[in-house]
């Protein structure tokens, strides 16, 4: 059983993607302080601002550095992020010291925290923040889905 915790935190993400400019794969990411106050949220914006790194979750990383912690450490906070985190991000979650991370949907052929890599698990690391995936899998995973098959003119 999923805590309502986790799901009202995907909700959130789900409702940051809706946000997303038309260009963008509508991903939402939001960072929730050690007390569960929202501190910062974001969405996917590559191809606006022409800025490889401009994924959902670095920039609400970003944002709530500016706010919580000591300038970057974001120890105690979590991260909601409605698809699963790729490689750059994972990096960047685990540097940041976010205690835990709650996803959506699983991303099979980019995913660095449990499909095709586990980066933020790795035994090797100093810093594991505790993971919880495939929340809402489904409703995150559609939002994707729906998106490519705009952009293919398809309907599936």
């Amino acid at each position: 059983m999923v805590p309502e915790t986790a799901l009202t935190q995907i909700r959130a993400a789900l409702s940051a993607a809706a946000d997303t400019p038309a260009e963008d794969v509508p991903i939402g990411a939001v960072v929730f302080g050690p007390d569960g106050r929202e501190l910062a949220r974001a969405t996917n914006r590559r191809e606006v601002d022409g800025d490889p790194t401009a994924h959902a979750e670095i920039l609400a990383l970003r944002a709530a550095a500016k706010l919580h912690g000591d300038g970057w450490r974001l120890e105690g906070c979590t991260l909601a992020v409605t698809v699963e985190p790729c490689a750059m991000c994972a990096g960047a979650i685990g540097l940041a010291r976010i205690s835990s991370v709650v996803f959506g949907a699983w991303e099979p052929k980019t995913g660095a925290v449990g499909s095709l890599w586990d980066l933020l698990r790795d035994q090797r690391l100093l810093h594991r923040p505790q993971v919880r995936g495939g929340v809402l899998a489904d409703e995150c995973g559609d939002l994707v889905r729906d998106f490519f098959a705009a952009r293919r003119g398809t309907s599936d």
